[in-house]
């Protein structure tokens, strides 16, 4: 064991894992699996079209009670109410007219229609005493439903409500009926209908004596249509069998689960169906023989598991212990010993070489910083003391355009220095050691300030700078730090614009009683890829193209550490354009 790679033992112990727990699946469960499923999706078939089933059925009764309640209020005790006043109560029975939506009806006592919600021509006056449920509701004088049937006027499939209207004494005076047409209202509730039809579960209602489709037909916008011929749909053959669960194929072939249920007050049958491939769940029946043996094989698993995991991880775990001490003593000569494994062998001399670099780093930036504070800021301030003593006048006077220029050289010059002298404190940035002053600052004045700073620059790349800033808008902030930042962000912003582009500034209401300070341009922004990584340092979304934006790479990292010492918050969005933004508290916050 001793002599196998880590990779080597890493795969023994998948390999082991998988043979084991595949075999134990296959020889145990998989018949118990599909079998116990099976019934138990059957079940629940049966259990949908039952629920479905008793739902229509109680509408079915709530729609005929509220009509006989209705019927009862049409009469004086012995006589019908005048055709007027029926209007006029039907009028107002809101309930009535919304179980009903397709038309409510009065009958007299010989079943002739003399009163309609819904005007349908020829039919008041037409006789309706043949039809079956009449004949039934003058026959047993209570509330009927009847089949699905044909419109004697109307033309259309519909099922008619009758409730009797009886004097005191029980004479019959007429018939109070309700209609609904299949063909446009549904008794069968959309969300209903919604929850238990989906692409793969299959739902559809059958007129068993009619042979129509009442829900579910294979086109649904055409609503109520024939069934297929006999053996050209197993599915409704197998409905219409007598047989009400089992399994069948659907007319493309798939093999399907279903269930049946009766309506007998309309002779509907509902019937939904499930693909086969749903019985693919565990079986409680076979449960607990797999639970045993999966417990085994899970307990001999873990133990080899173990086993192997020590012996890969323990030359490890002595590496990490050894790392976390060269963390703590930065002694360029601890390096880790190439021992054990070749992975733990090739790891130790590749971390022996990223020390060697890091070594090679730290020297190079030491110089760097030295060069940059003998090299740099000792001529760049030579530079600027000649710039004020021709701005002082001590060289004569200037014509008007020059001296703009010299004091536009000069302020930048010392904004150089500035920038040269923040390059030589990040280091204190890094460690925490960088102090900042802060006090209620006005935005106006810095806003300003580096609009004017920057504004050659924008001038040479044809790009223009704009701000926008209520002179009452205070915040506590170190000024000059302030100032690094937003130089930082516009010339950021008028590097990427393109020609004739615009950079704006703008201040607006932050969160948490604090100030929003948006420099935003109308460039490409910056690559979704990179923005996780866009304020750590040395970061350069465009490093290595052709584009001619240079930098160290810094400016946005001393950015979010100055932010955070002046307890705000810095942030990038794209609207149109490259969005960066710093939120800094108000001076009513700071008190």
């Amino acid at each position: 064991m001793r002599s196998f790679s880590l990779g080597t033992r890493i795969a023994l112990i998948i390999l082991v894992g998988t043979i084991a727990t595949v075999g134990s699946v296959l020889l145990i469960a998989y018949s118990a699996l599909v079998d116990d499923f099976e019934t138990i999706l059957t079940e629940q078939q049966l259990y949908e079209t039952r629920r479905i089933s008793a739902e229509v059925d109680q509408r079915l009764q709530l729609k005929l009670d509220v009509l006989a309640e209705s019927a009862s209020m049409l009469s004086h005790g012995d006589r019908l109410h005048s055709l007027e006043d029926i209007g006029e109560q039907l009028e107002r029975q809101r309930l009535l007219q919304s179980l009903f939506p397709d038309g409510i009806l009065v009958f007299d006592d010989k079943a002739t229609a003399i009163a309609e919600t819904i005007s349908v021509p020829g039919r008041i006056g037409t006789n309706y005493a043949d039809r079956q449920h009449i004949k039934e509701a003058i026959e047993t004088r209570q509330p009927v439903i009847s089949r699905p049937i044909m419109g004697r006027t109307t033309g259309v499939p519909l099922i008619s409500f009758v409730a009797p209207i009886e004097t005191d004494d029980g004479d019959l005076l007429g018939f109070l009926g309700g209609t609904i047409n299949l063909g446009e209202t549904s008794i069968i509730p959309a969300e209903m209908l919604s929850e238990i039809s989906n692409d793969d579960a299959r739902f559809k209602v059958i007129d068993t004596n009619n042979f129509l489709y009442i829900e579910g037909g294979p086109t649904p916008e055409k609503g109520i249509q024939s069934l297929p011929p006999p053996g050209t749909n197993p599915l409704i053959d197998a409905a219409l069998s007598g047989i009400s669960f089992g399994q069948t194929q659907g007319p493309d072939g798939e093999v399907l689960i279903y269930a049946t249920s009766h309506l007998q007050k309309l002779g509907w049958q509902f019937v939904r169906a499930v693909p086969f491939d749903w019985a693919t769940a565990p079986a409680e029946a076979s449960f607990g023989r797999f639970l045993g043996i999966s417990l085994g094989i899970a307990m001999m698993i873990a133990v080899v598991s173990y086993l192997l995991s020590r012996s890969a991880t323990t030359p490890l775990d002595r590496m990490t212990r050894k790392i976390e001490n060269m963390v703590r003593n930065t002694s360029e000569a601890a390096r880790l010993d190439p021992v054990g494994p070749g992975e733990v062998r090739n790891l130790a001399l590749a971390f022996n070489r990223l020390m060697d670099e890091r070594d090679s780093i730290a020297q190079m930036k030491e110089h760097f910083v030295s060069n940059v504070s003998h090299e740099l800021r000792t001529p760049l301030t030579s530079i600027n003391g000649a710039l004020r003593l021709i701005q002082s006048g001590a060289a004569g006077d200037l014509p008007e355009r020059a001296q703009q220029m010299n004091t536009l050289a000069l302020r930048n010059g010392e904004r150089l220095q500035l920038l040269i002298s923040d390059l030589l404190d990040f280091s204190k940035l890094s460690a925490g050691q960088m102090a900042v002053t802060l006090g209620q600052e006005p935005l106006t004045p810095i806003i300003e300030a580096a609009v004017s700073g920057n504004q050659a620059m924008a001038n040479d790349h044809q790009v223009t700078l704009t701000a926008e800033c209520d002179p009452g808008h205070t915040v506590v902030a170190d000024p000059h730090r302030l100032r690094q930042i937003l130089d930082n962000f516009v010339s950021n912003a008028i590097k990427f614009s393109p020609a004739r582009g615009n950079v704006k500034i703008r201040v607006q209401p932050g969160g948490d009683q604090s100030l929003r300070i948006v420099v935003q341009d109308n460039g490409d922004g910056v690559p979704e890829s990179f923005v996780e990584r866009l304020f750590e340092r040395f970061s350069q979304a465009e490093a290595g193209s052709t584009r001619s934006n240079t930098g160290t790479g810094l400016g946005l990292a001393i950015c979010r550490e100055l932010i955070a010492l002046m307890h705000g918050r810095i942030g990038y969005y794209y609207d149109q354009g490259a969005s960066f933004w710093i939120e800094l508290p108000t001076a009513a916050q700071k008190a």
